[in-house]
Parts: structure tokens; sequence; C-alpha cells
């Protein structure tokens, strides 16, 4: 045996609007709660939701009246909410063409003056050049930006490290040349043409 399809949600609001198109008359929800499920199927635990729905959608009016809620709704309502809903979308295309519009208009006045002309691509190309030689110019200032504290510090160090470096070889070739003079009787002018060793080499300060 087959089980009962149940009701889907369009279906119930459906059937819950036809109730008030029916009766016109006002409810309330405890009367809607005992009418609902005998007249048009719909369960009373989704009596509440399925109206409250139909108010949001603007279908059904409510009014508080002292301590009670009343709901009601005429066959024009329908008509009414569906024509204040083209009206407000009809609203918003005139609004989306406005802006389209604009977006054009300052589309053209933004390419006035940028046709592609011989004088234009001339102008292009000189300020491509000109930007580029700026560029350059940055780079090699930076190279050279002895000004900068991090910088001159940097360079003082390498310069530190450079220096120690020459006097240490320094020191290595005069300890060769003592060595090579005392071991094989050799002047010391020999061994300075005869390695290319600047007679003038001397410490660095």
């Amino acid at each position: 045996m087959s089980k009962r399809k149940g009701v889907s949600a369009d279906e119930k609001r459906t059937r819950l609007l036809e109730l008030f198109r029916e009766k016109q008359e006002f409810f309330q929800l405890k009367e809607l709660e005992k009418i609902a499920p005998k007249e048009k199927g719909i369960t009373v635990q989704s009596v509440k939701d399925v109206l409250q729905s139909l108010v949001d959608d603007d279908l059904v009016d409510s009014e508080k009246i002292g301590t009670s809620i009343y709901y009601w709704s005429y066959p024009n309502k329908s008509v009414n909410a569906k024509r204040r809903r083209t009206e407000g979308l009809a609203a918003r295309l005139r609004e989306g063409l406005h802006g389209l519009e604009e977006a054009r208009a300052e589309t053209q006045r933004a390419r006035e003056g940028r046709e592609p002309t011989e004088e234009r691509a001339a102008l292009l190309g000189e300020w491509a050049e000109v930007r580029a030689r700026h560029e350059a110019a940055v780079r090699r200032l930076q190279e050279h930006d002895v000004d900068n504290p991090e910088r001159f510090l940097a360079m003082r160090s390498q310069t530190q490290v450079a220096k120690e470096a020459v006097n240490r070889w320094t020191d290595n070739i005069f300890t060769m040349k003592s060595w090579c003079k005392n071991k094989f009787a050799i002047e010391e002018s020999v061994l300075d043409t005869q390695f290319e060793i600047d007679p003038e080499m001397d410490y660095v300060d």
C-alpha cells in the first residue's frame, strides 16, 4: 500500500490563500488552525508558518487589535501585490538602464582625445622613453646612495673586511719573499721582477 504523499509548501500557501478568498472574513490564528486542517488539508503545525509566509509576501493583511491579531485577504489583494512587485521591478530596470547610459557617456568622454593618431603614438613613445630613463636614474641613485645610514654602515663593514684581507695577503707575500731570500740567496729586486711584485707594495692603513 503506497504512502500518502505530503502537501508541498507552495500547495499549502495556495490552499490557505483560497480559504481567505472563499470566506472573505477576518480570522485569528487559532481559528485558522481549526478550519484549515478540515477544509484545506493543511496540518495544524504548519498553519502558522504558511500564514506568516503569505503575510511576508504581502498576500495576506494583518492587524493587531488589542491583544489579538486578525488576518484577511480579499480577491484583489494578489493582483495589487503583483502590480506593486511589477512596478518595483520596472523602477529598478529604469534605474539600471539610466546607470548604463551614464556609464556609456562616461566611457565616451574618457575616449575623447585618445584616438589612435600618429601624434598620440609618438607622444606615448616619448613618454615611455622618458619613464625608462627616469627608472634607470632612480636605480643608479639607489646604487650610490651613500647618504643612507644603513648602506653606509654596510659599506664601511665591507671595506674593513677587504682591508684585512689585503693586509693578510701582503703579509703572506712578505713572508714568502723573506723565506726565498734566505733559502736561495736571491735578491729581493729579482724576486719582485720574477713574480711581478710591485716594489712599492705595503700594508694598507
